[in-house]
């Protein structure tokens, strides 16, 4: 059974909206869209182009698909990020019809929760999923998530979209991985561990 696997940007109180520029996602009034600008780094580079070396095809939600959909077929730039984002299979969850244009792209939609699922047993390389707030509050709550890479940055914003939302299950993680750029983002990589453990400390 191949992965489900969430790459995600947030703040430090967890908020995940808008992290690439002012009008991505306006969504409740936010107003601080492009909170991730200025963070960038060699080491961020690094592990985002070894994500892309990999295998894999995209779990978008609507969303992040239009903003992807609106970008990647004709950017000038950032290759390493174009070609395997054009080239692969791209899966898009959506509650209703609606015409696709970026090549390689796939609607899912109805019960998207069993879909999903035949998704995930079908062959294939994993699926990743980047942004996609709506879609990930889905999985977490079906326990679809197989790995979470969380990039924390060093901004807090007050409101919006959290990554972990409220009706998010209590369930335990294990690091797996981590590293720290140079400009204070913090990468982790998690998998799921079963139920909370609780206790008392010291105890």
């Amino acid at each position: 059974m191949r992965k489900i696997i969430t790459t995600t940007f947030v703040t430090l109180d967890g908020v995940m909206q808008a992290p690439g520029g002012p009008n991505e996602d306006r969504d409740g009034g936010f107003v601080y869209g492009g909170w991730s600008a200025n963070y960038w780094d060699d080491i961020m580079g690094g592990v985002m182009t070894g994500f892309m070396a990999l295998p894999f095809e995209l779990l978008l939600g609507r969303k992040t698909y239009d903003i992807f959909a609106a970008y990647w077929p004709t950017a000038k730039t950032d290759s390493e990020v174009a070609m395997p984002f054009n080239k692969t299979k791209k899966y898009v969850v959506s509650h209703a019809q609606r015409e696709l244009s970026w090549q390689n792209s796939f609607l899912v939609t109805g019960d998207v929760v069993v879909k999903i699922k035949k998704l995930k047993v079908m062959d294939g390389p994993d699926l990743w999923v980047h942004g996609s707030g709506n879609l990930i509050q889905t999985l977490l709550v079906n326990h679809l998530i197989d790995t979470m890479h969380i990039w924390t940055f060093p901004v807090t914003v007050g409101s919006g979209k959290r990554l972990f939302a409220e009706g998010t299950p209590a369930q335990g993680l294990k690091l797996i991985d981590s590293k720290i750029a140079k400009t204070g983002v913090i990468i982790a990589s998690y998998e799921f561990a079963g139920e909370v453990k609780t206790g008392t400390i010291g105890a």
